[in-house]
């Protein structure tokens, strides 16, 4: 049986009624992992370059995203160390696995000390090595995202983590991922480097409902990771690209057919499967790199009580926190 991982991101909205709502519903549709994030605004790093982005020539150079008004939604969002305390049993009470991700290595220890066995790795921390390196002696499992990283990183990152328990995730760092940008083979090359390989969708769900995963799951995905969301579309951020229990009770049944059944049920749409598949190895898109050069970075530990570049710990740097 494929895990599958419902991401509720921050689409609670930091409202924990939201919150345990959200974990009854997904423990009705089989799903068999539950993942929240710990984001915490103080980790938020300040870099001029984001404040107003720059374009050349009319090709975007750096996105924009200003810190104070960045700081202020993410505060908004955070869970209290008690909530997630609740969100834990809740979710083991629903024979869920509760997971999270972790985005600075300062809360490394705090995420353990809660309870969590299994972690996961957002993409732009796929070549943090020093993560990589404090996680694995923390948790009893990894699971790693590696949208918007390099072949080479990749290949570093597995042998880093060595026989550990580790997955990783194929995923388009793209938001929503077009169909035609997929490159679902990548499944397959990075089955090289792990023994479970999954896929992180972040598709359109209006336009492709749940397809993009269950085309995963046909050609090898052993784990799916999916947005959700029990509150309409436009309440969240991540509202576009998460599904709702209906919909994830459908992948749940799909996972749970053999791989003939898939394969009839993905024949009978007469797609365009070499455009989806695309190749094992790539080069990322124009998109993808302004999204690295954002988010490789956006949080990181503080050395001193201000968040200037010159005192922050990246999750990058051999430095001990």
């Amino acid at each position: 049986m494929a895990k599958i991982i419902a991401e509720l991101c921050q689409n609670h909205n930091g409202d924990f009624a939201v919150l345990e709502k959200m974990v009854e519903s997904v423990a009705k549709t089989g799903a068999t992992h539950i993942k929240i994030q710990n984001i915490y605004a103080d980790n938020l790093t300040f870099r001029s370059q984001f404040e107003n982005g720059f374009i050349e020539n009319g090709i975007q150079k750096t996105i924009k995203r200003p810190y104070k008004e960045e700081y202020e939604r993410l505060k908004k969002l955070e869970l209290r160390t008690d909530q997630i305390e609740k969100f834990i049993l809740l979710s083991k009470k629903y024979d869920l696995v509760p997971m999270t991700t972790c985005f600075s290595r300062d809360n490394i220890k705090e995420i353990k000390d809660l309870g969590f066995q299994t972690l996961k790795v957002a993409s732009y921390d796929c070549a943090s090595f020093q993560m990589l390196r404090e996680l694995k002696d923390n948790f009893k499992e990894i699971i790693i995202s590696t949208g918007a990283t390099y072949d080479e990183e990749i290949i570093k990152a597995s042998k880093i983590l060595g026989n550990f328990n580790f997955s990783f995730l194929h995923c388009i760092t793209i938001y929503p991922t077009p169909l035609e940008d997929l490159n679902l083979s990548r499944i397959k090359w990075l089955k090289n480097f792990t023994k479970e390989v999954g896929f992180s969708d972040h598709t359109l769900v209006k336009k492709d409902g749940i397809l993009a995963s269950k085309l995963a799951l046909a050609f090898g995905a052993e784990i799916i990771e999916r947005h959700y969301t029990i509150l309409e579309e436009d309440k969240t951020k991540d509202g576009p690209v998460s599904i709702n229990q209906e919909q994830l009770k459908q992948l749940v049944n799909f996972s749970n057919l053999d791989k003939n059944e898939q394969f009839d049920e993905i024949n009978s749409l007469n797609l365009d499967l070499n455009k989806i598949m695309g190749s094992e190895t790539r080069n990322l898109t124009h998109l993808e790199i302004l999204n690295r050069d954002y988010y490789r970075g956006r949080f990181a530990s503080r050395r001193l009580n201000n968040n200037q570049p010159e005192n922050m710990i990246y999750n990058w740097e051999e430095t001990n926190i």
